[in-house]
């Protein structure tokens, strides 16, 4: 049973995408036949034992479970020595099992959150089906002490090093890990691009700076990132300029540092999240036996040390500062839909995020919450304020809950407090006149809008 996903080269497949999953490429590989499915499959489905196996443990025939899946291909036929073992509820293949060979496959994602009993049918492939193979004896409390071997294995005695350091947890995390590892020759840089939260800067650097005790030096690039982007529209164009604006603010450091030490710094290090590094994998045809490219990242490739966001914890960084949700890399300029220099759509952003976030807090749920934000639309909306016609912004709101990012379902707010969101937005914040929800889980949406 493999995790990843492999790319096909069969060119007789009529799958509807280049790239087969690892389930569909065991039925493929092995003289099964792959197509585009009738009936789509997204999000959170049922599925039904239909024959007692050795994949499910202890469940019996006609047990049912909700697990969450994410394609439109199916298996319309099995390899030689394969059974179904279960169905989704449209009737397609779920789990096949070839026992004589230790075969098995899940057409679905049973590690993420929103399978509720996937981690106990791994845990049960991977320590009862594989029980001579595996054992259990890793520890999480082992590995800080691991990574920072690692880290002071990769360099030299005098090797100084640049940390691209964003506002987010999984960045705090890996400079704390590296700075632990090489104490001064470590030059964090944090990058004032324009596009941050409402007071995202001050806030960020006094953790930094005071809680932290990092080495950081910020660099205020607004008027460089917003001119770049001025008149830009297309999401994926806004990544590619705002990913080559941050290499070249880092290289640029990297000559002033080469000037004052007489020696170019070996390595530029970033924190990520494993989701980065897959949603920003190329296409098949392009050398690497990936998925498809959903969108890229500026702060996956070249040499990055990634460390895991748990590890927090373990590191001592401030239990408030490790509970704050993500940030995407581009920051505001994939949630302002459009040109983000056109109009006040920052400022508007920036106001509405922190309504929405602070009576989030206020209301005690943050935490129950992976990802919240705000979104401004390109559109228009009339509305009636002060008793006068106005034709102001439209915003929207998402709050997501989700464990790592790969699924994610939308939270369930009490009307209460979307309504109370809604009127604080629209009597403080000038422009805006329309807010609406965004309920559409991951898949078939990604969290950010772009």
């Amino acid at each position: 049973m493999v995790p990843n996903t492999i790319t096909s080269s069969h060119a007789e497949s009529e799958a509807s995408q280049s790239s087969l999953y690892a389930f569909e490429l065991i039925v493929e590989r092995l003289g099964g036949k792959v197509r585009a499915g009738q009936k789509q499959e997204y999000g959170m489905m049922e599925i039904e034992v239909e024959k007692a196996c050795g994949l499910f443990g202890n469940k019996e025939v006609g047990d049912r479970q909700v697990v969450w899946m994410s394609h439109d291909d199916e298996a319309v036929k099995l390899p030689d020595g394969f059974e179904v073992v279960a169905r989704s509820h449209q009737g397609s293949v779920a789990g096949v099992e070839n026992r004589a060979r230790r075969f098995y496959g899940l057409q679905y994602h049973p590690e993420v959150t929103h399978s509720p009993d996937g981690m106990e049918t791994l845990q049960h492939f991977l320590f009862d089906i594989c029980e001579s193979l595996l054992t259990g004896r890793w520890k999480m409390e082992d590995v800080p002490d691991e990574e920072i071997k690692v880290i002071r294995g990769m360099l030299g005695p005098e090797d100084h090093v640049i940390y691209a350091l964003s506002e987010g947890v999984d960045s705090t995390v890996a400079a704390t890990a590296v700075h632990q590892a090489i104490g001064d020759r470590l030059h964090c840089v944090f990058v004032d691009n324009g596009l941050l939260r409402y007071k995202e800067r001050e806030r960020v650097m006094e953790t930094f700076e005071r809680e932290l005790h990092l080495p950081v030096t910020c660099i205020d690039a607004t008027q460089q990132f917003l001119g770049k982007l001025k008149g830009v529209v297309d999401p994926e164009m806004k990544r590619k300029i705002i990913g080559k604006e941050f290499i070249a603010i880092f290289d640029a450091f990297a000559q002033d540092l080469e000037q004052t030490m007489g020696k170019r710094p070996a390595y530029l290090v970033q924190g990520t999240l494993y989701l980065d590094v897959i949603e920003s994998c190329p296409p098949s045809g392009s050398g690497r036996t990936h998925s498809h490219t959903i969108k890229s990242h500026h702060n996956v490739g070249g040499k990055v040390v990634s460390i895991v966001r748990a590890l927090g914890k373990i590191l001592d960084i401030p239990g408030a500062f490790l509970k704050r949700h993500p940030f995407p890399g581009p920051g505001l300029a994939v949630r302002v839909l459009g040109d983000v220099t056109e109009g006040n759509a920052l400022d508007i952003l920036r106001q509405v995020g922190e309504i929405f976030i602070q009576s989030i807090k206020d209301a005690g749920i943050y935490d129950s919450i992976w990802q919240a934000f705000a979104v401004f639309l390109p559109i228009r909306s009339v509305g009636v304020q002060g008793d006068q016609r106005t034709h102001s912004h439209v915003v929207a709101l998402r709050a997501v809950t989700s464990q790592d990012g790969m699924t994610a379902d939308w939270y369930n707010f009490e009307h209460k407090f979307l309504d109370d969101v809604v009127r604080k937005i629209c009597n403080s914040v000038r422009g805006v006149n329309r807010v609406v929800q965004d309920i559409t889980s991951k898949p078939p949406s990604t969290i950010e809008w772009e």
